[in-house]
């Protein structure tokens, strides 16, 4: 599926801020610019974590991560944003093979949504964890628990 949207030409419709989770360990420095020049060129993207390096989790036999998070703000919808993040993750050639926490070009997740924690990898995993928590205390956003 090809689903390209200039997310940042709002007409004045109500933005979100979202943190999303980027992971990438196949050509991994080459997949991160790249997804980052992606969601410059086509979202509003507020800030960056740094990026860091961590060890795969679930199955070991594979490269280690490059991993970090970006705010953007965007007027699509939860569900809408998400595909976007999904098409896009397509357009990178993200393949979902038959190891679910395989290697993989480039992984998008939505964390944060208008300040609410959307998932557990949060507080589960310092490959989310870090580089979110960078952006919370760089941007002084206050989050919680749905």
């Amino acid at each position: 599926m090809n689903l390209v949207i200039k997310l940042n030409e709002s007409k004045g419709d109500h933005l979100h801020r979202v943190i999303i989770s980027v992971g990438s360990n196949i050509e991994a420095a080459k997949n991160i610019a790249r997804c980052y020049e992606i969601l410059v060129a086509e979202t509003t993207l507020l800030a960056a974590a740094d990026v860091i390096q961590t060890s795969p989790v679930g199955y070991q036999f594979q490269p280690d991560f490059l991993n970090t998070a970006y705010l953007i703000e965007t007027p699509l919808d939860r569900v809408p944003f998400n595909h976007y993040l999904k098409a896009v993750e397509d357009r990178m050639g993200r393949l979902k093979g038959p190891i679910k926490s395989g290697p993989r070009t480039i992984d998008l997740d939505i964390v944060i949504w208008d300040g609410v924690i959307l998932t557990d990898d949060f507080y589960c995993h310092d490959y989310v964890r870090v580089p979110v928590q960078e952006l919370l205390d760089t941007c002084a956003m206050v989050v919680h628990r749905p």
